[in-house]
């Protein structure tokens, strides 16, 4: 009998990542489903916890615990030990660690063994300073020679390796969001705004203050230090000086939470973790993410893409997300609770303005900001690294 011809493997990607929930967790499900609908096994190696695993699996990934703390520590080895562990098991035919410390033990464990992609999501180094920040560049520069491909999200996070001496065969595929998802609620912004309004489950007295004609800020991401809501509620009071009937929400939690409650002043509501975001974006006049570094953040992506102007403090990808000519209005220096307070008193006293740059933020991030063209460009360099054709039958991204 003739022998029968071996079915061609799918091209199998191990995704280890350490957050579980954020900006690293949505970038890895993206890719996933993409991947995932475009033929290709994918296997996702993740602490438990957080919202990373289940959101994998439901985008089509095969989903494995990995053990590891966020911080580094004495736990290192065990954790080295596991992405190890996870590489026998799942012999990917490409790594792809995303973020720090799943950078520093899936590099430490595979050693150039396996077709490796880095993506820092923003550097170790920014994170920390004094000793360890000067352990975690030196990693760096060291660990760049296990990465087959630095994958940044923007020029600007590309430059500061550079800049700090790491040496990298580096590729740079910005952040993208789904435009499906992330849109208006409807043709009309202020009928999209206050039905968004009235389906949040707000205070009273909190409603009562949107309700008299107070504009709604909203900061949307981790309470942690990276994410700047203790300069946003520095500013707060000097904007009050300027726009009294303001009104702030946080939506979302992490480790700063108690601490921002005891700091906070008046007009500020602690909304939580929100599982759908998009009515917060929607309810805003403005979206503001003061943040002290970052890769490129999705949030203010995800709301100009719902239509929503976005102000944002001038750290890496900042620039990179704006339309052009907003960043005169809508970029404020890193660590300024002044320069921040006086940007948002100019755009909350002006919602004409407001609106102007929220519609030029939507169309900007339907042109340049589809997820499609980055999961479409992160599997096309696996393909590159593999020294295998791209997939003819990748679908075109319609702007």
């Amino acid at each position: 009998m003739p022998t029968q011809p071996r079915a061609e493997q799918p091209t199998t990607v191990l995704h280890l990542a350490q957050p579980v929930d954020g900006g690293v967790a949505r970038v890895v499900t993206d890719l996933v489903r993409a991947q995932s609908a475009a033929g290709l096994r994918a296997v996702v190696g993740c602490p438990r916890g957080g919202t990373l695993a289940e959101a994998a699996r439901d985008a089509g990934a095969e989903v494995l615990t990995w053990r590891a703390g966020r911080a580094p520590g004495p736990g290192l080895p065990a954790e080295v030990l596991g992405a190890r562990r996870l590489l026998r098991r799942v012999r990917p035919d490409v790594l792809h660690a995303h973020s720090a410390k799943a950078g520093l033990a899936g590099r430490l464990a595979a050693r150039g063994a396996v077709p490796t992609v880095f993506q820092p999501h923003a550097w170790s180094f920014d994170a920390v300073g004094g000793a360890t920040g000067a352990l975690a560049l030196r990693w760096e520069r060291y660990g760049a020679r296990w990465a087959d491909r630095v994958l940044c999200v923007s020029e600007a996070e590309r430059r500061a390796g550079e800049a700090e001496g790491i040496t990298a065969r580096w590729s740079v595929v910005r952040n993208g969001v789904d435009l499906d998802h992330f849109r208006p609620g409807g043709p009309d912004p202020d009928t999209d705004k206050a039905e968004a309004r009235a389906g949040l489950p707000l205070p009273a007295a909190f409603r009562r203050g949107l309700a008299d004609g107070g504009p709604l800020a909203v900061c949307v991401g981790r309470l942690c230090p990276q994410k700047g809501q203790d300069i946003l509620l520095r500013a707060w009071p000097e904007l009050l000086g300027t726009v009294p009937g303001a009104r702030l929400a946080l939506v979302g939690d992490g480790p700063d939470t108690e601490r921002l409650r005891r700091t906070a002043p008046s007009g500020v509501l602690f909304a939580g973790a929100a599982p759908d975001i998009r009515p917060w974006l929607r309810a805003a006049d403005l979206v503001v993410l003061p943040s002290r570094w970052e890769g490129m953040a999705l949030a203010p992506l995800e709301a100009m893409a719902c239509g929503r102007p976005v102000l944002v403090s001038d750290v890496s990808g900042a620039r990179e997300s704006l339309p052009p000519g907003q960043g005169r209005l809508c970029l404020v220096p890193p660590e300024n609770p002044t320069a921040l307070a006086k940007a948002l008193g100019r755009l909350l006293a002006a919602p004409r303005l407001l609106a102007e740059l929220g519609e030029q933020a939507r169309q900007h991030a339907r042109s340049d900001f589809d997820v499609r063209r980055t999961t479409d460009a992160v599997t096309g360099l696996y393909h590159e690294l593999l020294g295998r054709p791209r997939p003819l039958n990748q679908e075109r991204i319609s702007r």
